[in-house]
């Protein structure tokens, strides 16, 4: 795990800036505490920070460079699978001087071009420079869980693993995108690929490979797609039969996501998801399993710790378990830090907890599993039950799951700002894309492919990243995605949701955890603003910068501050939380 940065000239006898690149390595620092290089060859250079999981000697550092096959690669994320590739790639007669997974990327490239990436399996955001044709390739894995930015300037093109780091190397065009904006107060901060919140910054889209010719020509091609539906012989099975295929491709994910040269621990929030990965580990005989979860305090009748479940597991298992307990006057000012450390403005309650566990872990391992992901994929949210029978897809989708409408987005934004209804048609493009006929499987694929990414996924690397820590995320293995979307919504949306893999899970995990109420990484302090976090939100919203910046209205903004709980979202957010959160990353940003 690491971070990657670059910057490729297109005019022949430009040299690339290593001074950008350094500046845009300064910036992921944290992303890898353990090592650092810089490539330079005429039009192109390439920075890298390293997080040592895989092949700890110096063989495996980056840039790396392989004279012989005239490659240099920075690569960001694990290939579970890279021992059987570098088994198989040895039967083709190829050589290797590292132990690691990114000499096998190499290795990959050249022996079967950019379709290599069909055999990773893993998650992956990586820069390859041919010395010879002076081309560059640019990929990033099927669903996302590794980022990739770019930023178009003149005469070239720069990327990076985070946001920040390609603003860092300066003339980067830092306005506001009007579109992503839109998208941000729709969909609860997502913003979708390949628009980030800054006109000048891009990301390359999840399963994509983009090629970049030496005079600045791209293409840019889709590897992986997700169907829904059942497969030939599918229409067989009954649900004894899924739930098994379940439990075993599962299974198989969590074994995958042991790959490491270093201790692998567990995210246990007490939920169904992470209780599931941590009895998997223990049941393939995992010993000294490490677990970690962490609790806030209760604000009202919102609970802010599930540890009573996260101790059944615990006790359960035998594992050595850490609990951290995060009360207000701690919370309150590592929010700052919290809102650095994002690549992109994130809205989530639980960032702040994510942020503070990490820290925490990153002290005693450097690699941890985590169950973002089982919502999205095996259906646990309660918005889709109602799209088993909709006759109207979009409007059902959007009526449960946007923040806002577009007549609303009217009265919160600035006026510059407001144009056509962006989200909407953005929602009615992606449901009529093929490959998911019924209502509930369109939305489940966008979730699973779009919001997911944007969201839980990229909260995890950035909050786990910000510590120098390593997070795996099983229930992303695409085997297992494409398993899910072959299973019937009906067997995953009975009992709450996610019913399949609940039913999969009373093989190894206790009933009281799979029974009891559907819980969540709670915050309460920031879904109800009270006391110091009000004043801090006060503060930020009336800063200097956010009144000379003017994205929203300030009789919204008034509106909001007068009575902030009364203004929650759809999905249970706050309001007044996403947009304060929007102004609060502009400023710790720089911006």
């Amino acid at each position: 795990m690491c971070g990657v940065s670059g910057e490729i000239r297109f005019k022949s006898g430009e040299a690339a800036s290593t001074a950008a690149v350094q500046a845009m390595c300064d910036r992921l620092a944290p992303r890898g505490p353990d090592g650092h290089g810089l490539f330079a060859h005429g039009r192109v250079a390439f920075g890298h920070r390293r997080l040592k999981i895989i092949d700890l000697s110096e063989a495996s550092q980056q840039p790396m460079v392989d004279s012989a096959l005239g490659l240099a690669i920075v690569f960001n994320g694990c290939i579970y699978n890279h021992r059987e590739l570098r088994e198989e790639l040895t039967g083709l007669g190829y050589s290797f001087f590292s132990g690691g997974d990114t000499e096998v990327l190499i290795k990959a490239y050249h022996a079967w071009g950019p379709d290599f990436v069909k055999r990773m399996n893993g998650m992956f955001a990586f820069a390859i420079h041919e010395r010879d044709s002076g081309r560059v390739v640019l990929g990033r894995d099927r669903l996302g869980i590794k980022p990739l930015y770019l930023a178009d300037i003149p005469g070239g093109l720069r990327f990076a693993s985070s946001l920040p780091a390609l603003v860092a190397s300066g003339g980067i065009d830092t306005d506001v995108d009007p579109v992503a904006l839109h998208h941000y107060m729709s969909f609860h901060a997502v913003v979708p690929a390949p628009y980030t919140i800054l006109k000048g910054v891009r990301k390359l889209p999840p399963a994509t490979v983009l090629v970049v010719e030496p005079d600045g020509t791209r293409r840019e091609h889709t590897y992986w797609s997700l169907t829904f539906g059942p497969q030939a012989g599918d229409e067989r099975r009954d649900f004894a039969e899924w739930r098994e295929l379940v439990l075993e491709t599962l299974t198989r994910a969590v074994r995958r996501r042991l790959v490491a040269d270093v201790p692998v621990g567990v995210l246990l929030s007490g939920g169904l998801d992470s209780s599931l990965i941590t009895a998997l580990l223990a049941e393939n005989g995992q010993s000294g399993l490490k677990t970690f979860s962490i609790g806030f305090e209760t604000v009202g009748d919102e609970r802010g710790d599930e540890f009573q479940y996260s101790d059944i597991v615990a006790r359960h298992f035998g594992t050595d378990h850490h609990r951290l307990f995060v009360d207000s006057a701690r919370a309150l000012p590592e929010l700052t830090d919290c809102v650095r450390a994002m690549s992109e403005p994130m809205v989530s309650h639980d960032n702040i907890g994510f942020f503070l566990l990490s820290q925490e872990v990153a002290k005693q391992v450097k690699v941890v599993q985590s169950g973002q992901g089982a919502d999205e994929v095996f259906g646990g949210y309660h918005w889709y039950p109602p799209l088993l029978e909709s006759s109207d897809a979009v409007g059902d989708y959007a009526r449960v799951f946007f923040d806002r409408d577009h007549a609303e987005m009217a009265e919160a934004l600035d006026p510059r700002f407001i144009g056509e209804d962006h989200s909407r048609r953005w929602l009615e493009q992606r449901f009529a894309m093929p490959g998911a006929e019924r209502p509930v499987d369109k939305a489940l694929r966008l979730d699973t492919t779009v919001m997911l990414v944007d969201d839980p996924v990229k909260r995890v690397d950035n909050m786990t990243m910000a510590a120098g820590l390593e997070a795996r995320v099983p229930f992303l293995d695409h085997e297992l995605v494409e398993l899910a979307a072959r299973i019937p919504a009906e067997m995953k949306l009975p009992d709450g949701g996610k019913y399949v893999l609940k039913e999969a899970a009373r093989r190894v995990v206790p009933a009281a955890v799979i029974d009891r109420p559907k819980g969540y990484f709670p915050v309460p302090a920031l879904k109800y603003l009270r006391g110091p976090f009000l004043e801090r939100v006060r503060d930020v919203l009336n800063a200097p910068s956010a009144r000379e910046r003017g994205l929203f209205r300030r009789d919204y903004l008034d509106r909001l501050l007068a009575d902030p709980e009364r203004h929650i979202t759809p999905l249970r957010g706050s309001k007044l939380w996403q947009v304060a959160l929007l102004e609060f990353w502009f400023q710790e940003q720089g911006l």
